[in-house]
């Protein structure tokens, strides 16, 4: 009965645990859902709902919800331009839980605060990514080339900008591709590139004819700002009209909100109306320009923007002055000095403000990592507990193992070093020998392979005779090879004897193509060294094959050997051919799949020798020229 009755109790209180986790959660998410509710309204209000949407986690919840707060705060203060404050959560937020979406945000952000290198950085690694959902990648590819934009790379931004088009395009996101092909005209009108400029924003433009009336606006009102610019005044009048009747059909509180380079405040009738009037102005149209002025003037009046009336104003007097008006132009100076002044006073109003805006923000992003910094206490603490009473647990059995698991290995590994050492000694011994054996034998075939190409040439020549004689020399020389095969070291005038045969044979097969000289005048003691058989023969055959055999014009190899010291002679073979970068761009894809065995042979074999004679052998190998052409191979040869 006892037993029931405390299974019961522990599963009471499982139940009431997990019900209480889950209210947490769904409590979180609500604080975040009114945080967003209120971004563009009251930043204050937003950041109170994210602080309580952190303590309401508690020490319990895991670090994704953590992240999901510090992302909704970052997304806030960008909204409001603070940009450092916004970079500082969106790395809080990554370092509780990576995700892309996040990584997008800091990039953004990182732009916005003129950080290209950082957002380009911390961006281009997502390339790589394959789980981004469509509109992420137009993002990417959106804000990678903002940041190579402001790296002044044109190029490289209008390349991400087209990539982000194809992926919208494809995918239908008309929005973001009417962004995209507005800021690829953005980047040619920069490079000063007016026809492509002029293509893409007529295509931007007639892109957002199927959006939302506030984003046909914005890119209207963009267009008319780049007609501004190239002073084509026609075009900018007759299409800021056109903006004019379109702000009318607007709900007279629907500003734009699409991520864009317009600002927001740019799109007022007032602002508008003052454009136009600049536009005749610019054009010694004063009579045209007054009505857009007063109109400017009135509406700016009534929208309480004192900063577009101010100017209109003081427009309006300079064109009065133009057409020698004094009066009026007098009397409208004196309202645009009123209205500096009382802009200037309103300005001072708004920078107490802003301090006090400030100091509230420093304080509740104060309070939010005091939050943060709590839970990451407490969850610390519980975590160090458990840690330690599991590791309590563990480190007696494991005292227990590691004391019988040493005693035995100690043990075995005595006996097992005893018999390894004894019998690597003898391994080694025979797996050398054995491998020199092997690599001999894979030597003749290879070689035998390659000179029969040449029989066969002639024979598709159908020059019998020359094909004879290359097989009688060719027999002569295949019985040396053969004879000294199963011999570690042979006389150095014997291999001499071979190459000299073996050169004979391929200059006769491409006399047009080299000539050849072995050079022994500065080696006084060629009889007391010996070489591996077949060593330098391959780097010959290279030299010949790849390096003479396309060299334009008659190339040359060179032998010769010279007397470092009594105990060390060095021999180089030197050719002009093409090089050895040359030559491995003039393999076909089937032959860089295969690996020469020839001279692979030949280096492990080089290898092996060393290990067993003491470094007998070096080899080393240079380009001839400083542009790459021609090889230079330098064997060094010891005596023992």
């Amino acid at each position: 009965m006892s037993r029931y009755v405390l299974f019961l109790f522990l599963a009471t209180g499982s139940l009431a645990f997990a019900q209480t986790r889950d209210n947490r959660l769904l409590m979180h998410r609500a604080y975040l859902d009114s945080a967003n509710t209120y971004k563009q309204t009251d930043l204050e209000k937003s950041i109170d709902f994210i602080a309580q949407s952190i303590a309401e986690l508690g020490k319990g919840a895991g670090t994704k919800e953590l992240a999901e707060s510090l992302t909704a705060l970052g997304e806030v203060y960008q909204y409001h331009h603070q940009y450092d404050l916004a970079i500082t959560n969106y790395e809080d937020a990554l370092e509780a839980n990576k995700t892309s979406r996040t990584t997008l945000l800091l990039g953004d952000a990182f732009v916005q605060n003129g950080q290209f290198d950082k957002a380009r950085d911390l961006l281009s690694p997502l390339l790589e990514i394959r789980g981004l959902v469509p509109y992420q990648k137009v993002m990417l590819y959106e804000t990678l080339g903002d940041a190579n934009k402001g790296l002044g790379h044109i190029d490289q931004a209008v390349a991400f900008y087209e990539e982000g088009a194809k992926v919208a395009q494809m995918n239908q996101i008309t929005p973001k591709l009417a962004d995209l092909n507005s800021k690829i005209a953005d980047a040619y009108a920069q490079e000063n590139m007016l026809i492509e400029a002029d293509a893409y924003y007529k295509s931007a433009l007639k892109l957002s004819k199927s959006l939302p009336p506030e984003r046909a606006l914005q890119e209207k009102e963009k267009v008319a700002d780049y007609y501004n610019k190239k002073s084509q005044y026609g075009a900018e009048i007759e299409l800021r009209k056109e903006s004019l009747g379109d702000l009318v059909q607007l709900p007279k509180n629907e500003t734009p909100r699409q991520r864009s380079s317009v600002k927001a405040d740019s799109i007022t009738a007032q602002r508008i109306n003052y454009k136009i009037a600049n536009a005749y102005i610019a054009q010694d149209k004063y009579d045209e320009a007054i009505p857009y002025l007063k109109e400017s003037i009135e509406q700016a009046g009534s929208d309480d923007d004192i900063v577009v009336q101010k100017d209109a104003t003081r427009k309006l007097s300079e064109v009065f002055e133009y057409k020698g008006d004094y009066t009026k132009a007098f009397e409208t100076y004196r309202n645009y000095v009123a209205l500096v002044d009382t802009l200037y006073a309103r300005k001072e109003q708004e920078i107490s403000r802003a301090a006090r805006l400030n100091r509230e923000i420093a304080a509740k992003q104060s309070r939010i990592s005091g939050l943060e910094q709590e839970r990451e206490l407490s969850q610390s603490k519980y975590a160090l507990a458990r840690t330690e009473r599991e590791l309590a647990q563990e480190t007696n059995k494991r005292q227990r193992w590691v004391i019988y698991s040493l005693l035995v290995g100690i043990l075995l590994l005595g006996v097992a070093t005893f018999f390894f050492y004894r019998s690597n000694q003898q391994q080694k011994l025979a797996n050398n020998l054995l491998a020199l054996k092997s690599l001999r034998s894979q030597m003749n075939p290879h070689f035998i392979f390659n000179a029969l190409n040449s029989v066969n040439n002639y024979i598709a020549k159908n020059d019998e005779r020359s094909a004879n004689r290359y097989l009688s020399e060719f027999s002569t020389l295949m019985r040396s090879v053969l004879e000294n095969s199963e011999e570690d070291f042979i006389p150095l005038a014997k291999e001499l004897e071979l190459l000299r045969l073996y050169l004979k044979l391929e200059h006769s097969r491409f006399p047009e193509k080299f000539d050849y000289e072995i050079d022994t005048g500065q080696a006084t003691d060629i009889e007391a060294f010996e070489i591996p058989p077949m060593l330098l023969q391959p780097y010959i055959e290279n030299a010949i094959w790849h390096g003479l055999r396309y060299k334009g014009e008659k190339g040359f190899l060179h032998i010769g050997l010279r007397q470092g010291d009594k105990n060390v002679l060095v021999i180089t073979i030197t050719d002009n051919g093409i090089g050895r970068t040359k030559s491995a761009e003039l393999k076909t894809d089937n032959q860089k799949k295969r690996k020469s065995k020839g001279m692979g042979n030949i280096k492990k074999r080089i290898a092996i020798l060393n290990d067993m004679y003491k470094n007998k052998l070096d080899v080393r190998i240079f380009d001839l020229e400083a542009d790459g052409s021609g090889t230079k191979v330098v064997f060094t040869l010891r005596k023992d």
